[in-house]
């Protein structure tokens, strides 16, 4: 039998998902990360799983890996000594930013560092118009004793090179790479061109030294990684999952790592996306909670959003304008500093603060017994009887209520003179509410009713507050799939091999005729598939998607247009007024203007297979029918207090059960808390699905 293997880093535990492709049955594994040494949690897992479920690591013909490394690196600026060489007179921008202040009125606001400080910038004497015509050609004998110099008095491992108009000709930049990348053999080396195509320098700088900045230390990753696999004897395809939903071969991922910094997040994803289309859900909130952060995103009409910019690094957490802009193909994601680690405290006012700061993995919440001493989320769901201290992890990690209890007393309750349990479920409470405003500012922003939409809550923590989210957003269903605790590692096998290119040519779809039009897409086209084609795939296997960035002549702001995949291009040309004008109003409900239309952003995607990842798995270890009820223990709910709640093993449930709350519905990863006059059943694919307000329905089945 075959199998293929999904392994997602987090914050806090490493999942591992090990589906059989005959036989369709899953088998899931979650440990500590090991955070001196990521790469470590991996292949220990991944023995450790192999050893349990009796599989020979020959049988397994994939692994697909997922990781914040990229994330943590550049938050916590572990990467490497980086050089940057820019156009004479520009070395000021990466300082510069874009002039704005993100709030007007603090006068005490702050920016990130920029990831290349100012003692290792040089300038090179070159310039290329915005049209790409070369007024002074570039300086390269300059550029190199420039990069000589950086070397030997400050030890520079990597060099990002960003020049002025580089997106609308490379060829500087390319010049300059190659004498680089022969004079310096042992120099990483990043053009702005080959990471982002785009104008505004600003951004394409800050992502050009970001990828420069972390592709040392990730290609030395990957390395490991790949070295630890071979020990193990695996000899398939490894492959690293990108932001933006699809899969990348490890030369890909090493050459642009700034293209797996929503890694891990962005299977979660895209595993949401494949339970929609499964269960005819088009509209939808994803909603992951693990043990560091929770990260929502929105499908519509059955596909993520996604965008060509993300932030990074932020010193405000929900201010838009305080962090690093990316310039690279991301699923759209809401990120907020919530999970089982993050830390409770009393703010300057007295009130109870929860997040962003993390306990991490270690040394974790006080129950973990390593050593934590700050009361966190999960010490409050412990104390609530939420989880099972003797069950966690299933049993492979057994928690210390006392500490929790201990902890939420010193630094929660006696300090506001509250008990034991409302202190511990204002905590909880907390996090349900900050998830909820997140979401409702994220879906606003976007147009997107929630409230006639349904969720897919997973993670660790996720299905402990999906269905308290969900009545605060009043979200008529919540789906908890099989699986939910280790989903993302899970979705790392939905996500087939892809890449997208883009790129700014600015002009008048006047001054273009159809043959034009092709041509420029073609060019596209073949970077696009190029990493495809290089990981074994043939040209009949590669889909094409093509999208335009376009707007209104003196508009400031594009909007994204997708042709057609059923016409050839000459004929979507021909429809590209009707294509705008029918988008333009979809986001703005009408369009009035008369003025040219102007294209900026050409953009193309290339996906490989679907892979065989089916509908209606189940887990290897599935309980007896029959067996489901494990017995009752005392749950604080809000409004009720202590109540005794049936617990039951979430894989013991047949197909058709509805379980009416207080409920605690266990598995090994994670626990779905189901509320007083609340209702969950087992669908045909074994998801849980809450139906929320239908408590009083009639069960087609009793458990």
């Amino acid at each position: 039998m075959q199998y293929r293997l999904g392994v997602d880093i987090g914050g806090t535990f490493t999942d591992f998902a090990l589906f059989a492709l005959e036989a369709g049955t899953l088998a899931i594994f979650k440990q500590l990360t090991t955070p001196d040494d990521p790469s470590r949690a991996v292949i220990e897992g991944i023995g450790a799983l192999l050893a349990r479920e009796q599989v020979a690591i020959t049988d397994v013909t994939e692994v697909v890996h997922g990781t914040t490394l990229v994330t943590n690196a550049i938050i916590e600026r572990r990467g490497a000594r980086t050089g940057m060489l820019t156009t004479q007179g520009f070395v000021d921008v990466l300082d510069m930013r874009e002039e704005k202040r993100y709030d007007v009125f603090d006068l005490r606001i702050t920016f990130p560092d920029p990831i290349v400080p100012r003692s290792l910038r040089r300038e090179v004497r070159e310039r290329i118009h915005y049209d790409g015509s070369i007024e002074t050609a570039v300086d390269v004998d300059g550029a190199e004793a420039a990069v000589g110099e950086l070397i030997e008095h400050y030890q520079i491992e990597s060099l990002a090179i960003g020049f002025l108009h580089a997106y609308a000709n490379p060829v500087h930049e390319n010049a300059v790479r190659e004498r680089i990348e022969a004079a310096f053999p042992a120099l990483a080396v990043t053009t702005s061109a080959d990471v982002f195509g785009g104008r505004r320098e600003y951004e394409r700088f800050t992502t050009t030294c970001v990828n420069a900045f972390t592709q040392p230390m990730f290609a030395r990753y990957i390395a490991r990684l790949q070295s630890g696999l071979a020990q193990l004897g695996f000899a398939g395809g490894f492959y690293v999952m990108s932001s933006s939903g699809g899969t990348l071969t490890p030369d890909t991922a090493r050459r642009l790592p700034v293209r797996v910094v929503e890694s891990g997040p962005a299977a979660g994803v895209q595993m949401s996306v494949f339970q929609g289309e499964a269960l005819q859900l088009p509209d939808l909130l994803s909603f992951d909670m693990g043990g560091t952060t929770a990260k929502g995103a929105l499908i519509r009409d059955g596909a993520a959003m996604k965008v060509y910019a993300l932030e990074v690094a932020r010193q405000h957490e929900f201010k838009a304008g305080s962090g690093l802009p990316l310039r690279t193909p991301v699923i759209d994601m809401i990120e907020i500093g919530a999970g089982g680690g993050s830390i409770a405290a009393l703010d300057a006012r007295g009130t109870i603060r929860v997040g962003p700061q993390s306990a991490g993995a270690l040394p974790g919440p006080a129950c973990y017994g390593q050593g934590g001493e700050h009361a966190t989320l999960t010490d409050a769901n412990l104390v609530l009887g939420y989880l099972d201290p003797s069950y966690f992890l299933g049993g492979a990690m057994t928690l210390d209520l006392a500490a929790s209890r201990e902890v939420i007393q010193r630094e929660i309750a006696a300090p506001l003179k509250v008990t034991l349990e409302r202190a511990a479920f204002g905590i909880h409470d907390i996090i349900s509410e900050d998830v909820a405003r997140a979401f409702r500012i994220h879906a606003s922003e976007r147009g997107f009713d929630y409230r006639r939409s349904s969720m897919i809550a997973f993670g660790g923590s996720g299905p402990v507050h999906a269905l308290s989210v969900a009545r605060k957003l009043r979200i008529p269903r919540v789906v908890f799939p099989v699986a939910a605790g280790v989903m993302s590692a899970l979705g790392l096998l939905a996500s087939p091999l892809a890449f997208e290119v883009a790129q700014t040519r600015e002009v008048f779809i006047d001054d273009l005729d159809a043959a034009e039009f092709a041509q420029r897409f073609a060019a596209l086209e073949e970077r696009a598939k190029a990493p495809l084609l290089d990981a074994g795939l043939d040209d009949s296997q590669i889909r094409i998607a093509y999208h335009l960035d376009m707007r209104y002549h003196g508009q400031g702001h594009e909007i994204e247009v997708t042709l057609p995949t059923t016409t050839e291009l000459g004929q979507a040309f021909a429809q590209l007024a009707q294509l705008f004008v029918a988008r333009y109003c979809y986001l703005y409900a009408f369009a009035t203007l008369q003025s040219p239309l102007v294209a900026t952003n050409w953009k193309v995607e290339a996906f490989g297979p679907a892979p065989g990842l089916k509908s209606g798995y189940q887990i290897s270890s599935q309980g007896e029918a029959g067996s489901a009820l494990k017995g009752q223990r005392q749950a604080y709910f809000a409004g009720v207090g202590w109540v005794d709640t049936s617990v039951y093993d979430r894989y013991a449930l047949t197909r058709g059960t509805s379980i009416s709350g207080p409920a605690l519905l266990e598995e090994r990863e994670s626990t779905v808390v189901v509320g007083p006059h609340e209702r969950v059943f087992v669908d045909a694919q074994f998801n849980l699905v809450a139906e929320l307000g239908a408590a009083t329905a009639t069960t087609e089945q009793s458990a």
